[in-house]
Formats: structure tokens, sequence, C-alpha cells
């Protein structure tokens, strides 16, 4: 499906060739400049609306450990930066809208979530907080489409590997990989010569001395909810690449940083998205 333009005013980005956010995209952290590469960071986000503080039955260490801190650093790749500040656990915008609240343990690694069942009006407001960010998303992308032929997004994100316990191995390495590139919605009739150069230029680059495993659609073979909903609505005009950071640039049990690992993923990101950027700056 291709791009379309509703025909509705402008709310959240200012009109003129770049859409420069306005008050109404306060709500989540987005720098934009000139270029056609979005840079996303859902799930960096922490914060809990003192409402949820108060029902919630997780302290703050257990829910950082299930977010993917730090993740905002790589959106430095993009033209346009995105931060989502709100937690996941108030409101997940990779799950599709009726499972976007997390409710019962099975939704959410099998932690015991909430003192009680969430009221519908905390509910609501957290259903709500996914229509304004999915109608922001939609405005800022029609836009973009404007300027540009076509769009590189990269949805950034990190998970778990030593989930036994702080003092246990870690996962095995063949189901978990450094970085997985998930890309399943990336249209290979016209992508897969970007996602194959994206992909070899992250190898190329040592992560704190040592060569990086990058595979595909390894842990996550069936992608995420954004970027499902991405191609539904864009199709082919929006490339999207959903680099999965295993935690080895921090511990995920005490929050330790290594940030030999972390600007080195950093810069590899960047060399990857430089490396497939002229695919997105040509002109018809």
């Amino acid at each position: 499906m291709e791009g379309r333009h509703d025909a509705r005013p402008a709310r959240y980005f200012r009109p003129g060739e770049i859409p420069i956010p306005t008050p109404a995209a306060a709500e989540w952290k987005v720098t934009v400049s000139d270029g056609p590469v979005i840079a996303t960071a859902i799930h960096d986000g922490h914060a809990l609306r003192p409402s949820l503080q108060r029902l919630s039955d997780l302290d703050s260490a257990v829910r950082w450990r299930e977010e993917d801190p730090l993740t905002s650093v790589f959106t430095a790749v993009g033209d346009v930066r995105l931060q989502a500040g709100t937690s996941r656990f108030e409101v997940d915008l990779n799950r599709p809208r009726d499972g976007a609240v997390y409710a019962l343990p099975e939704d959410a690694w099998g932690l015991e979530l909430w003192r009680a069942p969430l009221p519908d009006a905390e509910l609501e407001q957290s259903l709500a907080a996914w229509d304004r960010f999915y109608a922001m998303f939609t405005e800022l992308v029609d836009r973009l489409l404007e300027r540009w032929p076509a769009l590189l997004l990269i949805d950034l994100h990190s998970y778990n590997h030593r989930r036994d316990g702080a003092d246990a191995p870690p996962a095995d390495q063949d189901g978990n990989p450094d970085i997985e590139l998930g890309v399943t919605t990336a249209d290979p009739a016209r992508w897969s010569g970007v996602v194959q150069r994206f992909g070899e230029v992250l190898r190329r680059h040592p992560v704190a001395g040592r060569e990086p495993d990058v595979r595909e659609n390894v842990r996550f073979p069936t992608g995420g909810h954004f970027p499902e909903w991405v191609y539904a609505r864009w199709g082919s005009r929006v490339c999207t690449i959903s680099p999965e950071f295993k935690k080895i640039f921090m511990d995920e049990w005490t929050g330790q940083v290594d940030l030999v690992a972390l600007y080195d993923l950093r810069d590899s990101l960047q060399a990857a998205v430089d490396a497939v950027r002229p695919e997105f700056e040509v002109r018809p």
C-alpha cells in the first residue's frame, strides 16, 4: 500500500518543507532536521503516571530492566529522532491497540503487574496515549513523504539475555545474536540490497574489541506491531529496519553501562546508515 495523505489540518508539525514539531508533539522527544532517515526509541521511556504508580506492583528497577534503556543514544543516526518518554508498562507502542496495556502476567514476562485490575478510566487514558502517538507518527511520515521519495526507519530496541539471574550464565549465543536486524516488513523486491549492505557494515565494525554477531529475524521472527503498521500504511515507500541490540552494552541487572560497547554500537550503526543513505536521497 502506498502512502496516503489525509485531508486534515496539521496538528503535531508546522506547515513547511521541514515538519517542525508543534507544542502538541511535546509529549515525545522529537527533533527534526532535513533528511529521509527516522530513528525511533519507543521503549526507552521510564515515566509512569502517578495514578499507575499507585497501582503498580513492580518496583522501578524491575520495570527498567524490561524497558530498552539507552536506545535513545542510537537515535543520533536519524535526521528525525523520536523517543517515547512513557514506559511500556503504561502503554506499549509496539503492540496492537487491543494489547497495548499489560493487564496480566502473561502479557509481560510473567510479572505480577498490578495490585488490582486496572480501572477502565486508567485503561482508556493509556489507550488515548497510543492513539496520539500513531496520529503524530502518521502526520510526520506523510509530511516527510511529500519531500522524499522513500524513507529509512530505524526502529531501535534492546533485549535481555541473562534472564536466569544476575549470577547465572548468559543465554546461548546461537539464539541470541549481538545485533538482530528485524526486517520482516522491508520489501525484498525494493530493499534487499539495502538490508544486505546494512548488515555487512555492522559486521565490519568491532564492538568492545570483537566482531559482533549480526543476524536477521532470529529471536523475533514475526517482527513487531509498529513496523507492521508502517508497512500496512505506506508499503515499500518506508524501509523499516529494527535493530535489536542484545544488552552487551550494559549489565541488565545492575544497570552499569559499558560505555565503550555503547558508543561502538552507536558508531557502527551510524556507518551502516551512512552506507545506505544514498538510496533514500535520490530524487524522482
